[in-house]
Order: structure tokens, then C-alpha cells, then sequence
């Protein structure tokens, strides 16, 4: 009998938590029902309704707005962004083309014989070679061959390049030809004083085999660049010639001529780069020739107003 009562006991309480837990998981369901009735129903009071005369409103406002909208001035900007987009992307030619183009222009001034002073027959020169090798390289590409020496692929690039990007290119293979520009001299040196004073250049003494010229710039072929090779001296400059003639292998241009940057405050030159002190430049030349000697003419003082009145570089030529 008191078996009976105690599995009477155990049925009951196993109904109580099942009732008990039904209860909770109803309780926990309207709770969450409820939280999203009243989330939607404040979304949708935030709703804005407008009014058919405020949406006409709005309507013309946008309409004013377009209608005083600068045209014209949106134009100009695209147009400036396409220009400054074109200028962006620079038109990397080949090394080899570049070599050709030097080759072509030096080839086309060398056949004038004029002096070197007519600086605008030198422009007009390059200027013509510069619209024929334009109208050379369009007419191929239109015909899809070419007579020329340039790859029909490379030909596109060439045409941008002498179109647009004409300026740049003259400045990466050095070809710079100055504008007529009149300079005056202003001399200030003391009267009855000689012309060259003695100098003395720093460093240790140039050796006699060196054949030191003070004020002299020889030209040649650059062996070794001055741009990043610098010497503490002019007698070092020359031994550097010296050493190279000697260990140049079989083939190789020998150098045979030295030209020396002494001055602290750099050196001129014509081309477009900045010349600064102990700049030594190693060069050959089968025949070697002067560039400037003592003085830079007035000619080319005219036409170079930051040219100094005395030449500064220091030059020799040394014996194969």
C-alpha cells in the first residue's frame, strides 16, 4: 500500500514541472511577441508622411536646383581632369628608341654645317625633324606597315610622344635649345688688372702627364659619368683617366680626357643638369676638341644668361 502512494507521489510531481515548464516557455513567447509589436510600431510612427502640396514642393525645388546646376563649368573641370589624367600617364619610350631619335636629330644638325651660335636654325632644324617623323610614323599606322626603322607596336607610343609629350622627351635624351635672350656684362673688375690672375688649384699637384688647362672644357664621348663620380682633387681627376685608360678592356673606349668641376659654387654647362664641385668627367675623343677655352663668347652669353663670364672647368688631354 504505501508503494502504491509513493509512485501516486512521483506521477504528480512530474506533472507539476511539465506544467510548470509549459508556463515558462508560454510566458517567454508572449514576451518576445510583445518586444516585436512594439519595435514595429515605432517604426512605423518614424515614418514621415508628406503632404501631396509638400511633395509638390520638394519636386520644384529640385527642379531650381537643376536648372541653376553650372554646365558649363562641370565641362571644364572634366576637361582639365582629362588633361591632367593624359599628362599623368607618361609615355615611357624604349632606350633603343631613344637612341635612334638622338641618332636622327644629331645626324640632321651635322648636316648643316652652320655655327653653333644660330640657335634658331638649330630650332627650326628640330622642329622639321620632329613633324616628319610625326607625319612618318601616323602615315604607318595608318597603313598598318612601316618604311621606318620603328616596330609598327612601337609606333603609337612615338606618335604621343612628338604629339604631346614633346617637351619631356627633349628633357630625357638632353636636348635643350635656349631662347634669344639679350645679356648684358657687367664688368667690375679693377682697371690695369690683368686677365686671368694665377690660381692655384686645391689638392695635390697635377702631374705633368696630366696637361692641366685651367678655364678649359673639352668635349667626348662621357666614359664615366661626372654626375656621380666626384674627386677630392683635379690630380685625382686625371689619375682616375689615367687608371681607366689603362685597365679598359679590349674594345672599350680608352679614357683619354679629363674635365675637372674646382669651383665650390658648381660649374655651367648647357645641358640640363646642375654641375656641382669635384664633378669629374672621364670622356674620349678620337680627336679631342674644345668646348669653351678662357672665356664664353658674348654669342652664347646671349643666349645662355646664366653662363659665367670665365669658363671654371679644368680640363687635359693625357697620351693614348
Amino acid at each position: 500500500m504505501a508503494r502504491g502512494k509513493w509512485v501516486c507521489s512521483y506521477k504528480k510531481t512530474t506533472l507539476l514541472v511539465c506544467f510548470f515548464n509549459i508556463a515558462v516557455a508560454l510566458y517567454a513567447l508572449h514576451s518576445l511577441y510583445s518586444s516585436l509589436y512594439i519595435y514595429s510600431g515605432n517604426v512605423s510612427r518614424n515614418v514621415a508622411l508628406y503632404s501631396p502640396d509638400q511633395i509638390r514642393k520638394m519636386e520644384q525645388s529640385i527642379q531650381i536646383r537643376g536648372e541653376f546646376k553650372p554646365v558649363e563649368l562641370i565641362k571644364w573641370v572634366k576637361a582639365l581632369e582629362g588633361e591632367f589624367s593624359s599628362e599623368t600617364v607618361a609615355v615611357e619610350l624604349p632606350r633603343h628608341l631613344k637612341q635612334n631619335i638622338i641618332d636622327e636629330i644629331l645626324q640632321r644638325l651635322r648636316s648643316l654645317n652652320f655655327s653653333r651660335t644660330d640657335i634658331a636654325k638649330e630650332r627650326e632644324v628640330v622642329e622639321s625633324w620632329r613633324k616628319e617623323k610625326l607625319e612618318e610614323v601616323k602615315s604607318a599606322l595608318v597603313k598598318g606597315t612601316s618604311n621606318s626603322t620603328i616596330p609598327h607596336e612601337e609606333a603609337g607610343m612615338l606618335v604621343r610622344v612628338l604629339e604631346s609629350n614633346w617637351a619631356v622627351l627633349c628633357e630625357e635624351i638632353g636636348l635643350w635649345i635656349p631662347a634669344q635672350v639679350s645679356n648684358e656684362e657687367h664688368d667690375d673688375k679693377p682697371e690695369g688688372a690683368e686677365e686671368f690672375e694665377d690660381e692655384i688649384l686645391p689638392g695635390r699637384p697635377v702631374s705633368p702627364e696630366c696637361h692641366a688647362e685651367l678655364h678649359t672644357d673639352y668635349d667626348g664621348a662621357a666614359v664615366r659619368w661626372g654626375l656621380t663620380f666626384h674627386k677630392d682633387s683635379a690630380a685625382d681627376c686625371c689619375q682616375a683617366c689615367l687608371d681607366h685608360a689603362k685597365h679598359a678592356k679590349e674594345g672599350e673606349k680608352k679614357c683619354n680626357i679629363w674635365v675637372y668641376c674646382p669651383s665650390e659654387f658648381g660649374c655651367h654647362s648647357p645641358d640640363i643638369y646642375q654641375h656641382k664641385h669635384q664633378e669629374c668627367w672621364l670622356k674620349y675623343a678620337e680627336k679631342p676638341r674644345l668646348n669653351f677655352k678662357d672665356k664664353y663668347p658674348e654669342s652664347y652669353r646671349n643666349s645662355h644668361p646664366s653662363a659665367p663670364v670665365i669658363v671654371p672647368w679644368v680640363s687635359g688631354v693625357i697620351s693614348s
